[in-house]
């Protein structure tokens, strides 16, 4: 094995400098010899042979040669002939390549999902309903080998959080980008001060690395008025970025990268803010306002204050909201069969360090469960399941296409979205749970 490697290494370097044209792969091409093969024959068997040695390599042993070899090698035996390209350049070998190194280490099924719907970018009309788009994958890991990464900011109506597209988590949190929802002035320069802020926290240029923004869900509305803030706060902010050299921008609004997070397109999104809950139905990537955005008056703030309420009737001794925040996280949950819970011993306990030990029993899963009774929080507005069962109910009647089922995928997004047991939601329906990593 060692003296054949060697013989290709040289091979390559000998044709590489007596052939300086390169041709694209043609992967129809591709597929139909392998569907016609035999992995185990010899190239000198099936007519693609160069003379030699090289001939009796049987075709399986080549393509495990090639992965030994990696990507880069790999490439560059392609330029060799003809039928070697057509080897090289076969999608099992790249999808091998990507699954094995893979630096971003990033899902195999959302590089799929990426490729397949949003390539073309928007709109997604196009993507979706050609299906029979061919996906050269050794295109597409050249394509994403010569990718840096990218800054991801995530603007939260609590606090925006920021890091980078090859990290799992975020790097760092800044103030909150909902208040640049509002169009009044000086809009430009508040927005420029929160980048610049974010960019030395990152130690970072802007110029050097492309930015993904989520924007905050604001103006819900589908009037002119709402559609003119939500337009002027996206074109401030592209000038803002650009004036800062930054080389490309992506900003979408926080439901739609939750739905793509969970690699669908069409669905209804349930983000539960700091302040505000939306449930917000997307169709092909976009947001079908004129169907309706339902808004509820209470978010992740409205939990932990309720929390500090019921701690506070218990005589419950703590620091700061900090500490409630941190035993909502860490103990609550939301119940299933909220009365047959009352019945059952919930007691649990955990140490908040600085703060020490805490225990909760029943407000462990009474906290959650304002999202379904807001009135037991002192909210007057209608449960979380019986306005997502409206929304439902709004889109199956606007019949804005032919696909009845569009919107019977929920997508739960937010940080209160990970409270155990709230994706098993009443009336039967089903959820993705989907918190949004940056």
């Amino acid at each position: 094995m060692a003296k054949l490697l060697k013989k290709v290494f040289e091979s390559v370097k000998i044709r590489c400098n007596n052939n300086n044209n390169s041709c694209s792969s043609n992967l129809n091409e591709t597929n139909r010899w392998f569907m016609k093969s035999d992995s185990c024959l010899e190239l000198e068997e099936l007519g693609l042979g160069l003379g030699g040695e090289f001939d009796r390599i049987p075709v399986d042993l080549f393509i495990q040669i090639l992965k030994l070899l990696g990507p880069k090698e790999s490439a560059r035996i392609s330029i060799v002939c003809k039928s070697w390209r057509i080897i090289v350049s076969d999608n099992r070998l790249w999808i091998y390549f990507l699954q094995n190194q893979n630096q971003l280490q990033q899902p195999w099924d959302s590089i799929v999902f990426a490729e397949k719907h949003l390539r073309s970018g928007y709109p997604l009309f196009q993507s979706i309903y050609n299906q029979s788009i061919q996906l050269s994958f050794m295109h597409i890991y050249g394509q994403r080998a010569q990718l840096n990464g990218s800054v991801i900011i995530d603007g939260g109506s609590g606090y925006c959080k920021f890091g980078w597209s090859k990290y799992a988590s975020p790097s760092g949190r800044s103030a909150t980008f909902l208040e640049f929802g509002n169009i009044e002035s000086p809009m430009y320069s508040r927005l420029r001060h929160f980048f610049a802020t974010i960019y030395n926290r990152m130690q970072v240029k802007p110029s050097k690395y492309p930015i993904v923004l989520s924007v905050p869900i604001c103006h819900y509305d589908d009037t002119e008025s709402a559609k003119a803030a939500r337009r002027q706060l996206k074109e401030t902010i592209y000038s803002v970025l650009f004036d800062m050299n930054v080389p490309a921008v992506c900003a979408l609004n926080q439901a739609t990268l939750a739905l793509f997070a969970a690699r669908r397109v069409s669905g209804i999104v349930v983000n539960i803010g700091f302040h505000v809950t939306s449930i917000v139905p997307i169709l092909r990537g976009k947001v079908m306002r004129e169907v309706g955005v339902e808004v509820l008056g209470q978010g992740a703030v409205k939990l932990t204050g309720y929390l500090r309420e019921l701690m506070q009737q218990k005589n419950m001794n703590f620091g700061s909201l900090y500490t409630v925040r941190t035993l909502k996280e860490n103990l609550c949950y939301v119940a299933t069969d909220y009365e047959a819970e009352l019945q059952k011993d919930t007691q649990a306990s955990f140490t908040v360090p600085g703060e020490g030990l805490f225990t909760l029993s029943k407000e462990r899963f009474q906290t959650g469960e304002i999202l379904f009774q807001p009135r037991m929080g002192g909210v007057l507005t209608m449960g979380l399941h019986r306005a997502v069962g409206l929304c439902m109910h709004h889109c199956q009647a606007s019949e804005v296409t032919c696909d009845d089922g569009w919107f019977k995928t929920v997508v739960l997004a937010g940080g209160t979205a990970c409270l155990p047991g709230l994706p098993e939601t009443r009336e039967g329906i089903t959820c993705i749970s989907s918190n949004i990593h940056v």
